[in-house]
């Protein structure tokens, strides 16, 4: 599913215009990156907790070089799903 595909599904299911539910969706994904920017946990209850990790500096090889690579350490975003989700998709 898109992003759009997302907003008409919002704007179907609220009773919103596709351009109000479009605006919403924007707003949520902006909100949850700036929070994870800023360091911050975003928990939805029932759905899940998005949250960064910080990934330490290691060498890695280049399989078809076999040269031996430095990758630098970084923060990366990462989502884990709530029982409720879990359960919803299990079924």
């Amino acid at each position: 599913m898109t992003k759009a595909e997302l907003a008409a599904k919002v704007a179907e299911s609220a009773g919103l215009s596709k351009k109000d539910a479009d605006k919403a969706v924007s707003a949520v994904f902006s909100s949850i990156a700036e929070a994870l920017k800023a360091g911050d946990k975003v928990s939805v209850i029932g759905f899940g907790t998005f949250q960064t990790k910080d990934r330490p500096a290691r060498v890695c090889t280049n399989p078809a070089t076999k040269e031996k690579i430095e990758v630098a350490a970084t923060t990366v975003p990462v989502f884990k799903a709530g029982k409720a989700l879990k359960d919803e998709v299990a079924k």
